[in-house]
């Protein structure tokens, strides 16, 4: 999960901005923003997605003295599961072998995100269905539902993730 609260500030949206090769003025020149039909600096429309970096829990987030999440020793940059450690987490749960990834990202823009206010985020599942792979394994997909709402509760952005787990085929 996101944080729960999430500050849009100026200089993180300017940033984003350049990050992504996109130099509207209305992303970093608050004179021009300001004269402008938006009226304000605001976000790129993807920059909800950097809410991610205010979890500290967020697996993708480097952390002092653990190996990052794709820090290149191992395909996923920790050390590889083993059976026992899968076993006692439960099916499914803690593995970073591979068998998972983000499939899709949708977002429904109700309004800007306007720099200086705090978004207030919720998450909540979706839907659930499973599909036949065409290599023999079942694949589990799994939406996530985040909303970002602003501090009179008013909604700003729906975004709907999709991961996809895939079931190894055991091979004899």
């Amino acid at each position: 999960m996101a944080a729960s609260q999430f500050p849009i500030e100026a200089g993180h949206v300017m940033m984003f901005a350049r990050a992504i090769g996109d130099f509207n003025p209305v992303y970093f020149d608050a004179d021009l923003a300001r004269e402008s039909d938006v009226g304000g600096i605001i976000a790129p429309p993807t920059f909800v997605q950097a809410s991610a970096q205010y979890d500290p829990d967020y697996p993708l987030r480097p952390q002092l003295g653990i190996p990052w999440f794709g820090s290149g020793s191992t395909p996923s940059g920790r050390a590889p599961i083993t059976d026992s450690d899968a076993n006692a987490q439960g099916p499914g749960q803690g593995q970073s072998g591979g068998t998972g990834l983000h499939a899709e990202q949708h977002y429904e823009f109700h309004r800007p995100v306007r720099a200086g206010e705090v978004l207030t985020l919720t998450q909540r599942p979706g839907k659930s269905w499973e599909k036949q792979g065409r290599r023999g394994g079942l694949l589990h997909f799994r939406e996530t539902i985040i909303e970002y709402r602003g501090e009179d509760g008013e909604l700003a952005v729906t975004a709907r993730g999709v991961g996809v787990r895939t079931e190894q085929t055991v091979k004899n």
